[in-house]
């Protein structure tokens, strides 16, 4: 299952850089390199330290991390929906992610002029969310229009879709995201199928700066703003230092993870970054793991056996009869497969099992 992130935001605001800090990152798997696709892509290795323990415990040849894809977007001026700047390759490429990091601006610093002339970043966030949500109601009233001579007829399909598309363009019409609004179980393929830019997951990445002066360092009117927005959004937020993370991408983990704590950085805000990603969509990680290789696998929170086995391979999941089942953790504990197995902590499960985060799993089919 891929993952795609799109990373977008005003000029000088940090994007490019976090995007070189995401993907110059090192992470200890060389079987899993950072692999260009274009300038502006870059596939990673998702960092989890459950594989590497996994991968030490089955004396593996080769560790496999799970893959997220990062797109570095075009730069956004006020009247991208109208083409202004960039305007149409931004959105464009919006329409090809599956979620969105939005990059605001923290910090103050003259050598780095804001394309605004003042750090804000809830303006920031209202001038692309405008632009994103014009491009949707254009993109709604279109629909609507097109409905036209087919709504007449009575079609009930047709006129589910209408009845939604009014919810949706009253929505926007109020200056929100179509992603707020509480969607019927029937009604998330035609939302889908619309390809809205503001129904894909978003979360903000708040991007500060050692050594510079940041709106989130005391008590600043624009930073509290912010972060009621995002509260009353209930919106995904994290918080990182690109610059100083991207400066970093040549150090040793370990002396990275104690110079980010000496600036205090608690945790890297990419690998932070990364999580919420999956968080965001919904996502959760499996594992197969013996002395030929270890691997990390993506599925989606809720799915069965046979989904699970599908991202490895289609026939995994057309052909799947039962898979061998067992907490990561509890085959550490257990020292080894034999152990775990004499434990009883090996289940079989057949089609209708539901994948859990960090379960390893064994395919029979």
């Amino acid at each position: 299952m891929s993952l795609s992130i799109g990373i977008v935001g005003l000029p000088n605001i940090g994007k490019s850089t976090l995007f070189n800090a995401l993907t110059k990152k090192s992470v200890p798997a060389e079987n899993y390199p950072f692999c260009t696709i274009d300038p502006s892509v870059g596939v990673v290795g998702v960092p989890d330290d459950r594989l590497y323990k996994l991968a030490a415990f089955s004396k593996t040849q080769k560790t496999i991390p799970a893959a997220v894809e990062f797109t570095d977007i075009a730069g956004l001026v006020k009247g991208a929906a109208q083409g202004e700047g960039l305007g149409n390759k931004f959105l464009a490429n919006i329409r090809e992610v599956d979620a969105i990091a939005h990059v605001v601006r923290l910090f103050e610093n003259g050598d780095i002029t804001h394309v605004h002339g003042e750090v804000n970043p809830l303006e920031d966030i209202q001038v692309i969310n405008l632009e994103l949500i014009m491009a949707d109601a254009e993109t709604v009233a279109n629909r609507i229009a097109r409905l036209g001579r087919e709504l007449k007829k009575g079609d009930k399909a047709i006129v589910r879709e209408h009845e939604l598309l009014l919810k949706l363009e009253a929505v926007l019409a109020q200056g929100k995201l179509a992603n707020t609004l509480t969607l019927e179980a029937d009604e998330v393929s035609i939302v889908k199928m619309l390809h809205l830019l503001t129904a894909k997951p978003m979360l903000y990445v708040l991007n500060r700066q050692s050594g510079a002066k940041n709106i989130d360092d005391g008590d600043d009117a624009r930073y509290t703003a912010l972060m009621d927005f995002i509260k009353s959004e209930s919106a995904m937020y994290v918080v990182v230092d690109a610059a100083t993370e991207a400066a970093l991408t040549d150090v040793d983990e370990t002396e990275k993870k104690e110079f980010l704590e000496s600036v205090g950085i608690a945790e890297s805000g990419v690998d932070a970054l990364i999580r919420k990603g999956y968080e965001l969509l919904g996502l959760i990680t499996y594992f197969t793991t013996g002395e030929k290789e270890t691997r990390a696998w993506t599925t989606f929170i809720g799915a069965t056996g046979p989904q699970a086995a599908g991202a490895i391979h289609s026939d995994f999941e057309t052909k799947y009869i039962r898979a061998e089942v067992i907490a990561w953790e509890k085959l550490l504990e257990a020292g080894s497969r034999a152990a775990a197995r004499e434990k009883g902590w090996i289940r079989t499960e057949g089609k209708q099992y539901i994948t859990q985060d960090g379960d390893v799993m064994e395919f029979l089919i």
